[in-house]
């Protein structure tokens, strides 16, 4: 389903994606992210998904259309290499719930976090 309308916030890092006779959706820049359609993430199988971890302040750096199609987001990381077309983004939205408890649940199994992890480098 197309959105009629593409906003992105850039202070909260929110995509707001609104549809005809559906809720409005506001994806966070750490939700696309985490669940980037780019095979370095999705894998080419299910069981090649790599858990995206330390992505909590990640930001979106620009978006570029993809045709009448999708859009490109390119994140504050450097990853770049994601296609989000429009039926992918409605299915983010309209499962977010869902998707952001899985992916929380994925975190915490593999006791990871949300935060990036720094290493102090000597000088």
């Amino acid at each position: 389903m197309t959105p009629t309308s593409v906003k992105l916030h850039q202070v909260s890092g929110v995509l707001e994606l609104a549809y005809p006779d559906q809720p409005l959706f506001e994806l966070s820049a750490e939700y696309l992210r985490v669940y980037s359609p780019s095979a370095e993430v999705q894998g080419h199988s299910p069981s090649q998904a790599v858990l995206q971890v330390g992505k909590k302040h990640v930001k979106i750096a620009n978006l570029e259309p993809q045709g009448h199609y999708a859009i490109k987001i390119t994140f504050s990381d450097g990853h770049n290499s994601g296609i989000y077309s429009w039926a992918f983004l409605f299915e983010l939205g309209s499962q977010q719930p869902q998707k952001w408890a899985d992916y929380l649940a994925r975190l915490a199994a593999a006791g990871k976090s949300r935060e990036p992890q720094f290493i102090a480098v000597a000088k």
